[in-house]
């Protein structure tokens, strides 16, 4: 058995398995991309997938949301203590925050996103959705990019860009869906300013040429943040850059979809065919190519989380000499990744239905990765 590229210290090989038993049922998206990374940023991408899962789903389902949050912060206490519960994700994470250098403020931040989530919580303008966005996501890029051993400000910033980006255009693709939960994350004054009232639309949400115009304005934001994150992706170990970039680009691209849909996320859900993402190859291979990183300064609503990795000491474990060549073939391995996004996004949709449906525990569970598929070496 090869061993583990994660430092064991307070987890197991079993813990591990558990992890990415979590990941497998859970984000098609973070599961697919995630198959391009090393793995040496694979597996403990895992570990703090799991926990993230656990934390979102323990908030969503509670019935009193601020004690599952209580929760949670006792048992970050007890994982940046040095003493984790005994729960498989929480011994990973344990493992993972030591040797990475993880932050708590970022963890602490994700666990906020998921709490404004479950308390249905009002976003009034653009910056209160990049608040939010900060939170889901943007956390995410920048705990992923610290796994890469990367810590440059510039870098950072530039990957929380696109954290917020590819949130915007979950937003964006979702509207229906989450109003149909009684969610709303559109700017609540753009909605006004096109003679939309928030609370009456909530209430009997219907497409409209005024609601298209809210969502095309919400992609050109999106559109203008992938841009940024481009400038940063090459600041990347080479190995990681597939990976990323696929993310970015198939992102982008439910956005382009619910463009040519007209801008109704209300009465469809933008879906992108297979052929689209096959198009999307050139792009992400293009992703590897060196480019200068950008310099520019992180969006206000993110700043914090740049600033939490800048105060953090960098641990002896990371040494940022993951730079050898791509191997062989990646465009075959980003083909069936490619792939891979249109079966996981065909499972979730049967599983949306049958859950409704109420029969969720018979839909069996993805088919296990044949061994060695699971990410470059």
């Amino acid at each position: 058995m090869r061993q583990p590229s994660l430092n064991l210290r307070f987890s197991t090989q079993d813990d591990l398995i558990t992890c990415r038993d979590l990941l497998c049922g859970g984000s098609r998206s973070f599961y697919a991309a995630s198959l391009l990374l090393p793995r040496r940023v694979y597996e403990p991408a895992t570990a703090l997938y799991a926990f993230c899962r656990i934390a979102d789903d323990e908030i969503d389902l509670a019935d009193r949301p601020h004690d599952a949050v209580i929760a949670l912060k006792q048992r970050l206490d007890a994982v940046y203590a040095g003493r984790p519960m005994q729960i498989p994700a929480d011994r990973a994470l344990a493992d993972v925050v030591v040797q990475f250098a993880i932050p708590r403020t970022l963890l602490d931040a994700l666990i906020e996103g998921f709490a404004w989530d479950a308390e249905g919580r009002r976003y009034e303008d653009i910056s209160s959705v990049y608040a939010y966005s900060a939170r889901v996501a943007a956390t995410v890029g920048a705990m992923m990019t610290l796994l890469m051993g990367v810590r440059d400000p510039d870098v950072l910033a530039r990957a929380c860009d696109l954290g917020v980006a590819m949130q915007l255009s979950n937003i964006a693709r979702d509207v229906g869906e989450d109003a149909a939960n009684g969610r709303l994350y559109l700017p609540r004054e753009w909605l006004r300013e096109e003679g939309l009232d928030p609370d009456v639309w909530l209430a009997t949400p219907v497409w409209s040429p005024a609601l298209g115009r809210v969502v095309s304005r919400l992609l050109a934001a999106a559109e203008t943040l992938y841009a940024r994150a481009d400038q940063g992706i090459s600041g990347l170990p080479l190995r990681c850059r597939a990976g990323i970039g696929a993310a970015r680009h198939l992102y982008a691209e439910i956005g382009h979809e619910v463009e040519r849909r007209g801008w109704d996320s209300v009465c469809q859900r933008a879906v992108v065919s297979p052929g689209r993402k096959a198009r999307l190859l050139p792009r992400v291979l293009a992703a590897a190519l060196p480019r200068p990183v950008v310099s520019l300064p992180p969006l206000a609503e993110t700043r914090f989380l740049v600033e939490a990795v800048e105060a953090q000491p960098l641990p002896q474990a990371i040494n940022g000499t993951m730079t050898h060549t791509q191997p062989a073939k990646i465009e075959n391995r980003v083909v069936w990744v490619l792939d891979l996004f249109e079966r996981m996004e065909k499972r979730d949709r049967l599983r949306s239905m049958e859950r409704a449906a109420g029969y969720l525990n018979q839909v069996p569970p993805l088919a296990e990765m044949p061994r060695g598929a699971m990410s470059i070496n």
